[in-house]
């Protein structure tokens, strides 16, 4: 019998044992890697590696010189992305975060301080990445001239009334557009940049057929920095004109002095020609 309680009280201390192991960690944990925000019209997550197994990740961020926050969802948790895009209010500052390795949710672990992997600085107004705008094209009446309405770039980040800010919202005075273009079936390209969404071209052969991409520039920015996405290419419809519109008035005015000189010219030296063979003939008489 004393054998047999003997046993019963160390399978008590096993268990209890192997529920202590399960309910705390000594030890350290894998640091995060490749710490990197990822930012594309103002919506912007930090991202990691690797994906954890018996362990989870915090993140902690803050702005500039201020002490470091947490939001609910990126505590103790097992992706390895967190959105920061609400927490980034200010989009001027400077912000930096941290990735803490910690212990799965329940479990706690004797560490005084988990391993942290520092990020890059951020600041969202002079690092997003800005994406393409969408456009419209217009071809005058007269066929001289080509108009692009440029439609503004909706972003991830919300106003006091939850409606989503635009580009033009966000950078005001400091937004403007490059709109490289030629003509079709030409490799010449030329560009133009301007303040307005709306923007006029008039140095281009009336009625021909060319080709457009726009992208944001942002001249504050670093160079790199600059420029966002490449809109896709789209062209104008080449236009079937009559003689008199390919034409200028100057031009078939010119042509049409330059038709009679010719025909003016023929004449002269038909009447020469036919002067010199009646003379040659008259002289020919006169001698017999």
């Amino acid at each position: 019998m004393k054998s047999s309680g003997l046993g019963t009280h160390w399978g008590f201390v096993c268990v209890w044992l192997l529920c202590f192991v399960n309910a705390s960690v000594s030890g350290s944990f894998p640091k995060a890697q490749n710490v990197t925000w990822v930012s594309f019209n103002f919506k912007t997550l930090l991202t990691w590696s690797p994906k954890p197994t018996n362990y989870s990740y915090t993140v902690e961020f803050s702005k500039l010189g201020e002490d470091n926050q947490r939001t609910p969802h990126c505590i103790q948790m097992s992706e390895t992305e967190c959105d920061l895009t609400a927490e980034l209010r200010e989009l001027k500052s400077k912000y930096g975060a941290d990735v803490l390795s910690e212990p799965l949710r329940g479990i706690s672990s004797d560490l005084i301080e988990f391993p942290r992997t520092a990020s890059a600085q951020f600041c969202p107004y002079q690092d997003t990445i800005i994406g393409s705008p969408s456009f419209k094209i217009e071809v005058s009446k007269d066929k001289r001239k080509i108009t692009l309405y440029i439609e503004d770039i909706p972003t991830a980040v919300l106003d006091a009334q939850k409606q989503q800010r635009t580009i033009q919202d966000i950078f005001k005075n400091d937004l403007q557009y490059k709109v490289t273009y030629n003509k079709a079936k030409s490799s010449g390209k030329k560009e133009k940049r301007s303040a307005s969404s709306q923007i006029e071209l008039t140095d281009l052969d009336k009625g021909a057929s060319y080709c457009f991409t726009v992208q944001v520039y942002i001249p504050s920015r670093s160079i790199n920095k600059q420029l966002g996405e490449e809109s896709q290419v789209q062209c104008s419809e080449a236009e079937d004109l009559s003689f008199f519109e390919n034409y200028s008035s100057a031009v078939i005015a010119g042509g049409i002095v330059f038709i009679i000189v010719i025909i003016s010219a023929v004449i002269a030296v038909m009447v020469i020609c036919c002067r010199r063979q009646r003379e040659a003939k008259n002289g020919g008489n006169a001698i017999l």
